[in-house]
């Protein structure tokens, strides 16, 4: 730190502590071509970490692409899961959606608690996080079906797809009228849990009504005076003046333009609006025009892929080098091959969360966060305590609770856990057994109804689990079998519920049960 020559501390602030202050008071600074401008997002006063997640993507654009992954709303990180044991790397960003449909639908509404705090989890472990939402028609009432039922009336329009009738979409985009407060409400509703992540720190690519330019979705594919980009403004006036969310980076979405009036310029809201641009593209149609006409409606923003379903190949990135980032949808993984993937998470310009470039190129966006640099260390799960099973809440199969421990009493340390289970006996005293497995995957033998057992443990990928598997083999009379079982024990609520789902294989079939236990 420079010292005066009288003795006094220099305050002659330093180029790191104007561009931190400039961050600070929400602007964002950006070197291009030597020259420091400020970037500034469009959500006015944003919050530091929106500021720092729109500098971040115009840092990398033209340098790096970012893998992503589309999860269903009702599954948290069951695609990125599969994609990273597929691919062999993680994605670098998670997305997923609000939900419209009913309760155990993967596109379930009522998964949006869950959403919250996996988008949290996910943003602590180092991916950015992105959300859609497949918004309910305003004359209908959640939940609702993805395509309309046959049948169905336009007046009475409840599904996502489909469209409303000229003057239902006047009267939604005309405040005071009886629609436009149904869709206020329903914004209202989606509000709610942004702000938990406003609350949280947790900047999100926020990317409503997309597809735009398409008349499949109800809000899509209106020009004139009552237009879909009007849409879009009033969304986000509601979110931005009314509810003062500051944790927003808009992403505007549109579709191929394979027809004229599809064009991306008739559904372009202003750049007051927009921070990212995004196109969707399926069936690798990734035209040149489309994505020349994109950059240059962008005026310099960032340009990326917001629903693929296969990735761009090396030789279309070399020729749309903007791209900042491609989102796989969910359930597409597998339209790619691995050898394909290989190809380009191989190459030094497309970034996964593995990568240490990754890390290098997140760290300013990670210390504007208040986090820590990468790799992110993570917690391990402690299931030290003692639990009681909470029959009631649990699942079972048909044999019941009979086979399940009533009180498990565990100790852990660093790399190994310590169980005792006690089990009701109807005809006897409680039975209890004893078991330690370690936590890396080592083999560890046990008994298991006087038969021996062998038990691996280890921790998922995201380390948000303990993945245990045993195989017991029995002689009984004469006949060899074997019974293999797989658990996944994952702590909830701040620790005070441990969930257990279990699946095992033997001779007499398939069993499936969830185990939830409650801490003393």
């Amino acid at each position: 730190m420079p010292v005066s020559t009288t003795g006094a501390i220099s305050m002659k602030p330093t180029r790191r502590s104007i561009a931190l202050a400039i961050i600070l008071w929400g602007g964002c600074l950006l070197s291009s071509r030597g020259a420091e401008t400020t970037i500034q997002p469009v959500t006015p006063n944003a919050c530091p970490e929106a500021c720092a997640l729109v500098e971040f993507l115009h840092r990398t654009s033209g340098k790096y692409i970012l893998t992503g992954q589309h999860n269903y709303p009702n599954t948290k990180d069951r695609n990125s899961q599969f994609a990273a044991r597929y691919i062999g790397k993680r994605p670098a960003i998670w997305g997923t959606d609000w939900g419209f449909a009913k309760d155990g639908d993967t596109d379930s509404y009522l998964a949006r608690p869950d959403i919250v705090r996996e988008a949290k989890r996910q943003h602590e472990l180092g991916s950015l996080v992105t959300i859609c939402w497949h918004a309910v028609p305003p004359t209908a009432d959640e939940p609702v079906t993805f395509r309309p039922q046959r049948g169905a009336a336009s007046n009475a329009l409840a599904s996502v797809q489909g469209r409303l009738l000229d003057e239902q979409f006047k009267d939604v985009l005309t405040p005071g009228t009886e629609l436009y407060k149904r869709w206020a409400a329903q914004v209202d509703a989606i509000a709610v849990h942004l702000k938990e992540l406003q609350k949280a720190q947790v900047p999100v690519l926020w990317r409503p009504y997309h597809e735009m330019n398409g008349d499949w979705f109800w809000w899509g594919g209106r020009q004139g005076e009552y237009s879909t980009r009007a849409l879009y403004r009033q969304l986000f006036d509601r979110l931005v003046n009314h509810h003062q969310l500051n944790n927003l980076v808009w992403v505007w979405s549109v579709d191929r333009p394979n027809k004229p009036e599809m064009r991306f310029s008739n559904y372009y809201p202003g750049d007051e609006f927009v921070d990212v641009l995004a196109l969707d593209v399926y069936g690798s149609d990734f035209k040149q025009a489309y994505y020349d006409d994109l950059v240059a409606l962008s005026k310099g923003k960032p340009v990326v892929l917001a629903e693929v379903g296969n990735p761009p190949g090396l030789e279309i990135i070399q020729n749309q080098p903007k791209w900042g980032y491609w989102m796989v949808w969910a359930g597409m993984v597998r339209n790619t091959t691995k050898k394909q993937y290989q190809a380009l998470v191989q190459d030094p310009r497309i970034l996964s969360l593995d990568d240490p470039t990754y890390w290098e190129v997140m760290a300013p966006f990670r210390q504007a966060c208040g986090l820590g640099p990468l790799p992110f260390e993570s917690r391990p799960l402690d299931f030290s305590g003692t639990w009681i099973l909470n029959e009631e809440k649990s699942s079972f199969d048909a044999l019941g609770a009979r086979n399940s421990p009533y009180k498990m009493e565990i100790t852990q340390k660093a790399n190994s856990v310590t169980f005792r289970r006690y089990f009701t006996v109807e005809w006897a005293d409680d039975r209890t057994t004893d078991e330690t497995m370690t936590l890396d995957g080592a083999e560890t033998k046990s008994e298991f109804f006087n038969s021996p057992r062998v038990t691996t443990a280890k921790w998922s990928p995201g380390g948000d689990a303990l993945l245990v598997e045993s195989k017991a083999s029995f002689n009984r009379g004469g006949q060899s079998s074997e019974m293999v079982t797989k658990e996944s024990w994952r702590v909830r609520e701040e620790g005070r519920v441990l969930s257990i789902q279990q699946s095992s294989n033997s001779p007499r079939g398939e069993r499936k049960s969830t185990l939830i236990f409650e801490r003393q």
